[in-house]
């Protein structure tokens, strides 16, 4: 008789507290969950259920013995679950959280080319401003913009970004244009409100070394868009990805300051749960991004 079934029949016989709802549990009749449950017992040398009219309940090695089968019941079923999902074809909705520029700018133009590859997966994707609790808002993959502090999600780097300094004519023809690091302290500067660490800039000196700047100036504002707004409208220096400000570049809009620093990339990431299994919906989107994400 197959172990693994005289370990299924008794297992459910615990857990449903009868023959009865575990035969109906696992599709069988109430003679043949008995028959394997005899049968571990005659096996095992040893009485795992105390019987009566009324109740079936486990006896005091049972109990030791059910804590210990039902970890090897799980991971083989979790086991079974990991191989059907890898060779089926990512299926069911995948929630995402994503900062609201980049998603704007970055993800919603590749929607419907991921949603052409993978058509049984459904996107429900919610924009935010970034440092949303992934786990509390029920995402199945969270997109940030590094870098990352201590986290215990998975992590994957899927794209970068290159950070900018930008500012309109019309501020530069009025306060000048700063020529090195130190002269920012002087300007107008618009900052991310948020954390204390959104309300310091990090850059890099002309040798390389990391330098933080912090300057409040007159606006204060967690959107990107919204600062490159204000920058163009000649409100103060802003430090934008180029996706945000790349354009407005390119058009004259605003010139960026301090080009010869050197250039800051950061990394854009996904993260998601640290299961044992990672589902095939969330591998096939991570992977998607990482292959075309420029």
């Amino acid at each position: 008789m197959d172990k693994f079934c005289e370990l299924e029949a008794f297992a459910a016989v615990v857990d449903q507290g009868g023959f009865t709802d575990a035969a109906k549990l696992m599709g069988v009749s109430k003679s043949s969950v008995s028959k394997h449950v005899a049968a571990l017992e005659s096996r095992l040398g040893a009485r795992l259920l105390n019987r009566s009219t009324r109740r079936v309940s486990p006896t005091e090695v049972g109990n030791i013995y059910y804590d210990r089968i039902r970890r090897v019941l799980s991971d083989a079923h979790e086991a079974d679950a990991v191989v059907l999902d890898m060779q089926s074809e990512p299926i069911g909705m995948l929630k995402v959280g994503c900062q609201a520029d980049f998603a704007v700018h970055r993800l919603m133009p590749l929607v419907k080319s991921f949603s052409d590859q993978y058509p049984l997966v459904c996107l429900d994707i919610e924009l935010n401003r970034g440092g949303a609790n992934m786990i509390e808002r029920g995402w199945d993959v969270s997109l940030r913009l590094g870098p990352l502090g201590d986290c215990e999600l998975r992590c994957r780097k899927v794209g970068e970004t290159t950070m900018r300094l930008v500012a309109s004519h019309d501020y530069i023809a009025i306060n000048g244009k700063p020529d090195t690091i130190d002269d920012l302290k002087d300007h107008q500067l618009i900052h991310s409100s948020g954390s204390s660490a959104e309300a310091r800039w990090l850059l890099s000196s002309t040798i390389g070394q990391p330098r933080h700047v912090r300057n409040v100036g007159k606006l204060v504002v967690n959107d990107g868009t919204s600062q490159l707004m204000a920058a163009r409208a000649g409100l103060g220096i802003a430090h934008l990805p180029d996706f945000l400000c790349s354009e407005a570049l390119g058009n004259a809009e605003v010139v960026e300051i301090l080009p010869t620093l050197p250039t800051r990339r950061i990394g854009v990431l996904a993260l998601h749960s640290a299961t044992q299994h990672t589902p095939s919906k969330i591998r096939a989107f991570i992977d998607f991004l990482a292959n075309n994400l420029d």
